[in-house]
């Protein structure tokens, strides 16, 4: 998370055109120069140069007939490559399965992407709700359960320097109420192994996270655990779903070579 300004090692040009990539949202399938430009700050020149090299490569599509562009097979080439190397996804699927249809909720496993949490695996057990989620959906970092299990398994130096990126990144008032839970997150994980949210993303939902550390290459991931505040309390989200959740994160973490 270094500087760019600062630090000699980081390819502006390269991580210019990785914004451009992921300008694009959830359900969108086109997006003009103008739209890039508007979402990522940078001159419009550049972003012609930018989609310019991305299509010759491969990364986006150009359609003539909108004067858009769309993401590439390229990207689905790179996602895939992650996903396959995961090996610890693969384990985990049933053992979520099991538990989101044995507490009749939905279990997540994702890694930070950037100021985001990233859906690598999910299983909905209940049979009315279901959130609105699949692999490679984005969800906030500091408001989701999942996201600050994942902050909960950085060590205090990290955690404070992701804490200050984000800060610098959000508007003044929301961000002093997204540290404050941040912070009580943590505390809950230091007294509790896991920590969890009463709908501060979504006021419907209730939802307990844990940090997962294996030794396979894929660095800290986390776990969550959801449902609708109808079937969740939290009494039960600290006397029966978090422990669950905590025994599940356990057996992963003995079979990977767990860190923590």
């Amino acid at each position: 998370m270094s500087e760019p300004e600062t630090d000699r090692q980081f390819v502006t040009a390269l991580a210019r055109g990785l914004e451009l990539l992921r300008a694009f949202r959830r359900g969108e399938r086109y997006l003009g120069n103008g739209e890039f430009a508007s979402r990522t700050g940078l001159p419009k020149a550049t972003v012609n140069r930018l989609t310019y090299t991305l299509t010759r490569l491969g990364y986006l599509e150009y359609q003539a007939e909108l004067g858009k562009y769309c993401l590439g097979a390229g990207v689905l080439a790179l996602g895939y490559a992650y996903l396959s190397g995961l090996s610890i996804r693969d384990t985990a699927r049933p053992l979520l399965a099991a538990l989101a249809d044995e507490t009749e909720s939905s279990v997540v496993l994702g890694a930070r992407e950037q100021l985001h949490m990233v859906c690598l695996e999910i299983s909905q057990g209940h049979p009315l709700f279901r959130l609105n989620l699949d692999v490679g959906v984005r969800v906030p970092h500091g408001l989701t359960a999942l996201g600050r299990a994942h902050l909960c398994g950085l060590d205090a130096a990290h955690r404070n320097e992701w804490m200050q990126r984000y800060g610098a990144e959000s508007e003044e008032a929301s961000w002093a109420e997204t540290e404050s839970s941040i912070l009580q997150a943590v505390s809950d994980y230091q007294q509790h192994g896991f920590c969890y949210s009463l709908g501060r993303w979504n006021p419907e939902v209730y939802a307990v996270g844990v940090p997962l550390s294996a030794a396979d290459g894929s660095g800290t991931l986390a776990l969550s655990l959801s449902g609708p505040v109808f079937n969740m309390s939290e009494a039960r989200l600290i006397g029966e779903l978090g422990p669950r959740l905590l025994a599940l994160r356990d057996r992963l973490q003995n079979k990977f070579g767990a860190g923590r």
